[in-house]
């Protein structure tokens, strides 16, 4: 499915939308094969040892997806989290910034289905992997 919502388009659609999480996440690649997405590691994202938090890696799993899918249909605000399963499998980096490779593996008229590979910059191996589907609103 191709790219209806740009990079810059998403960018701007998700601060209005979630002005909350403005300035801590990226994207560094948008197209047809995948999603590149970057948590902007600071102090509040931190956990003792200096090393990226869990639920810090959960959000940009989680809206890494969302990115993923409304790049696909449309700004459609009102899509939400259905399922997420996430396993952390190593120790990110100390204060290293951390990317969400983000593959859409479906999209249907009511869900989408995206996996999620988490990187510490600077290393090869993940540190989490996650899938997650995402309801769609009716009437798109």
């Amino acid at each position: 499915m191709t790219i209806v919502v740009n990079a810059e388009e998403m960018t701007e659609f998700l601060s209005e939308v979630f002005p909350q999480v403005e300035g801590m996440f990226s994207i560094d690649r948008l197209d047809e094969e995948v999603l590149v997405m970057r948590l902007h590691a600071s102090e509040r994202h931190l956990r003792p040892g200096g090393t990226v938090s869990g639920p810090a890696m959960f959000a940009l799993a989680d809206v890494g997806a969302y990115v993923a899918t409304m790049s696909r249909i449309g700004r459609q605000a009102l899509a939400v989290t259905t399922n997420c399963s996430i396993d952390f499998m190593r120790k990110p980096a100390a204060g290293a910034d951390v990317l969400g490779q983000f593959r859409l593996l479906k999209i249907g008229r009511a869900l989408s289905v995206v996996d999620c590979l988490l990187y510490s910059e600077g290393q090869a191996s993940p540190v989490a992997r996650a899938n997650l589907t995402y309801s769609i609103p009716p009437g798109r």
